[in-house]
C-alpha cells in the first residue's frame, strides 16, 4: 500500500466522516483527499517526478500532514525532518536524501534561510504560511498543478528516515510501503479497536515526524479521525481526550508523568480510551501501575525502531494484568511479546542465537524490518549480518516470552522520547576549553525514562560551573541533547589501555 491508499480506504467507508481536526476545524476526508490531490499536482507542477524526495519541516500541523498523503499521491518519497534538530544536522539530511523540495512552517524560516544555500539539489522551497522572495507561498505553490504522473509500480519506497550515528554522517532509514503496511496490520491485530458501527478517534499530541505520525495510519484505515495537537500542553491533552472522545493515543513516558502529575487529572473524563500508547523510552514500572490505576486499564506498550517501525513486540492493556485481573508486576519492566508477524531471537556476537533467559543482542526477521540504508550498503550489510536485522539493543527472552531490554550496544541514550548518542554530546563537551575529557551516559529517571549525564575530567587549574556547560553544548547541539546533570571529577576511571570505564561511572553515581 501506498500511503494515501490508507486515506482513500477511510474515505471509501464515507467521505464525509470527519478526518482531521485542529483548532475548533474539522476537515472531512473528502476535503482532505482534495487537498492531497492538488498537492499532488502542484509537486508535479514543480518538476517532481515519482520516487523524488521531498521534505516537510513542521510542528503538528493538519494541512503539513495532508501533504503527506500529496507526496504519495505524486509517487514521491516522503522524508519527515524534525523541527527539534539544528541546522547543520538538517541541512545534511536534506543533502544525505537528495530532496529536491522542502515545504516548511514559517517558523522554521530561520533555519531554512540559514541552510538553503548548501543544498544544490533543493529547486523548490514552500512555505505553509508566510511568503518569502526565496520560497513560494501555499497558494501561489497550489496554483502550479498540472497532472501528475503515475507512480513507479516497481518501488515501493514510502519514506526515508533520517536516523543519527555515533561518527561521520546520519543514516537513512529507507520505509516501504510493505513495512508500513506490516506496521499497520500489527497494529490493527494487536491492540483493541471500536466494535461496530464506532470509528476510532485518535489523538495526535507527540510529533507527527515520529510514532505519532506512523500511528496514524491504522487510525485512517479504520475510517477514524485524527485530533491534531500543535503543541505538547498536558492539560489540553486532557481536555480534548475529553470533548473529542478519543479511544486511541500515544505518548512517551516523560508526557505520561506529566499527565499523571496533572491537577485536573482525576476530574477529566477519560472513559472513552481504548488504547493508551507507550513507548519510545524506558517507563518506570511504578509510574505505568500508577497509570494503569488512574487513567485506566489501557495502557498499552510498542516496542520498535526506526528500522522496523514501532511493532517488534507489543503489549495490549489485557497484558498488564493477571487472569484474576490483579496488575502483573513481574511484566511492567518488560517490552511486552514479539508481534505476531515478527520473529524476535537473541544473538551472541557470533552470530549463534542463544535459549530463553540469557542475555544477548536482540536482533529481527519480519517484513516489518527496513529495506536498508540510503546509499549505505556497508551500514546496510553490518545490520543484517547473519540473516538478522539487528537492533543494537541487549536483552533477553523470558519462559512465558516476553522480550525485556537491559542495555544499549551502541551508548545510545533515551531521554524524553528521543534518541541521544553519547559521542556526539561528548564531541560538543570536548570543545569547551575547560574540559580535558568527558563520558556521557543515561542514568534511570522519573520524568525522563533517562537523565542525560556527564561526567567531566577539567584541564589543570581550570574550573567551570555545570550550568556554564549546559549553555555551551544547548548552544551547539540542542536542547535535547544537553545534560541535564554534570558532574565534575578530579579523574574518570579507565581500564589498563586508557579507556574510559562507563560501567564503573554509573556504579558509582548509583545505576
Amino acid at each position: 500500500m501506498r500511503l494515501v491508499d490508507y486515506l482513500d480506504k477511510g474515505a471509501s467507508l464515507g467521505g464525509d466522516a470527519p478526518c482531521l481536526v485542529c483548532d475548533g476545524r474539522t476537515w472531512s476526508y473528502a476535503e482532505v483527499g482534495d487537498l492531497a490531490d492538488r498537492i499532488a499536482s502542484a509537486l508535479a507542477g514543480r518538476g517532481v517526478h515519482p520516487g523524488d524526495k521531498v521534505a516537510i519541516l513542521a510542528s503538528n500541523d493538519p494541512v503539513a500532514f495532508t501533504c503527506v498523503f500529496g507526496i504519495s499521491r505524486a509517487g514521491a518519497v516522503w522524508c519527515p525532518i524534525n523541527p527539534r534538530n539544528e541546522a547543520g544536522e538538517n541541512r545534511e539530511l536534506l543533502d544525505l536524501f537528495e530532496c529536491t523540495t522542502l515545504i516548511f512552517q514559517a517558523s522554521y524560516a530561520g533555519l531554512v534561510d540559514q541552510i538553503r544555500g548548501d543544498l544544490p539539489a533543493v529547486t523548490t522551497l514552500v512555505c505553509l504560511d508566510a511568503s518569502y522572495d526565496w520560497a513560494l507561498g501555499w497558494e501561489e505553490f497550489l496554483a502550479c498543478g498540472v497532472e501528475p504522473a503515475d507512480r513507479p509500480a516497481d518501488d515501493d519506497l514510502a519514506m526515508i528516515v533520517g536516523t543519527g550515528g555515533t561518527t561521520g554522517r546520519p543514516k537513512g532509514v529507507l520505509l516501504t510501503g510493505t513495512n508500513l503496511e506490516t506496521m499497520t496490520a500489527l497494529t490493527l491485530m494487536s491492540y483493541p479497536w471500536p466494535e461496530g458501527p464506532e470509528r476510532p478517534t485518535y489523538l495526535a499530541l507527540a510529533p507527527l515526524t515520529h510514532a505519532a505520525g506512523v500511528l496514524c495510519f491504522p487510525v485512517l484505515a479504520s475510517g477514524g479521525s485524527i485530533a491534531v495537537m500543535r503543541t505538547p500542553d498536558v492539560g489540553g491533552f486532557l481536555d480534548a481526550v475529553a470533548a473529542h472522545r478519543v479511544t486511541h493515543t500515544f505518548l512517551p513516558p516523560t508526557l505520561i508523568y506529566m499527565v499523571l502529575d496533572h491537577p485536573e487529572l482525576e476530574a477529566t473524563d477519560l472513559s472513552s480510551l481504548q488504547c493508551f500508547w507507550y513507548g519510545a523510552a524506558p517507563m518506570s514500572s511504578r509510574r505505568l501501575e500508577e497509570a494503569l490505576t488512574r487513567i485506566g486499564p489501557v495502557m498499552a506498550q510498542l516496542f520498535g525502531q526506526t528500522e522496523a517501525p514501532m511493532m517488534i513486540s507489543t503489549m495490549a492493556p489485557r497484558d498488564h494484568f493477571r487472569p484474576d485481573g490483579s496488575i502483573a508486576h513481574e511484566r511492567l519492566s518488560s517490552a511486552g511479546r514479539p508481534a505476531p508477524l515478527v520473529t524476535v531471537s537473541i544473538m551472541d556476537t557470533d552470530g549463534t542465537t542463544l535459549p530463553r533467559g540469557e542475555r544477548g543482542e536482540i536482533v529481527v526477521r519480519s517484513s516489518l524490518v527496513m529495506r536498508g540504508y540510503y546509499k549505505n550498503p556497508e551500514a546496510t550489510a553490518e545490520a543484517s549480518a547473519y540473516g538478522w536485522h539487528h537492533t543494537g539493543d541487549i536483552g533477553y527472552l523470558d519462559e512465558d516470552g516476553f522480550l525485556h531490554i537491559v542495555d544499549r550496544a551502541k551508548d545510545m541514550v533515551i531521554t524524553g522520547g528521543f534518541n541521544v548518542y553519547s559521542t556526539e554530546v561528548e564531541q560538543a563537551l570536548m570543545a569547551h576549553p575547560a574540559v580535558a575529557d568527558c563520558a556521557v551516559i543515561g542514568l534511570p529517571d522519573e520524568k525522563w525514562g533517562e537523565r542525560l549525564t556527564a561526567v567531566l575530567q577539567l584541564r589543570p587549574g581550570r574550573s567551570v560551573a555545570p550550568e556554564d556547560v549546559q549553555a555551551f553544548v544547548k548552544e551547539r547541539i540542542g536542547s535535547v541533547k544537553t545534560p541535564k546533570q554534570v558532574e565534575v571529577w578530579a579523574d574518570l576511571p579507565r581500564s589498563k589501555v586508557g579507556k574510559v570505564l562507563k560501567t564503573e561511572i554509573k556504579e558509582r553515581l548509583g545505576s
